[in-house]
């Protein structure tokens, strides 16, 4: 029997005002508890697809502009008592090129094939403000690679 292909999560990053912001406050968390974890009301029923090498794709001001290995699903019990999941995630924040979405609740699956590419190695210079990258991206284009 073969593997299951990899399929990647989309998620907004709620009160983030860059991709920044994201990484500090994972930083704090990687220090408090030893990982990087994101909770999810929900269990994937897609787990085997998200655990072949998926990432969780976060949507930051209407924009992809990160993502993250998701290496384990665990549950979590919340303070009320309710079964949760767990994505244990790479610390590594990994940056994408610029891709608008619009707001949704939870999270969706995405598939490898509409992901947005990583940004790589970009050009050396603080991280555009979200109204310009938003617009580039619109327009299709992305930062220039060094």
């Amino acid at each position: 029997m073969s593997a299951p292909p990899s399929l990647h999560m989309l998620k907004l990053c709620v009160g983030a005002e860059g991709v920044q912001d994201l990484q500090d406050w994972q930083r704090g968390r990687l220090l408090a508890t030893g990982s990087v974890r994101h909770v999810t009301r929900m269990w994937p029923r897609r787990a085997a697809e998200l655990l072949a090498g998926g990432s969780l794709y976060w949507v930051i001001k209407g924009l992809v502009l990160a993502r993250q290995r998701i290496l384990a699903l665990a549950p979590e019990d919340g303070e009320d008592g309710v079964r949760r999941c767990a994505l244990v995630l790479d610390p590594a924040l990994v940056r994408t090129e610029a891709q608008p979405r619009r707001p949704f609740q939870g999270w969706r699956y995405l598939s490898p094939a509409e992901a947005p590419p990583d940004a790589g190695a970009v050009t050396a210079g603080p991280e555009l403000p979200a109204a310009l990258q938003a617009a580039l991206a619109e327009l299709g284009v992305t930062r220039r690679r060094a």
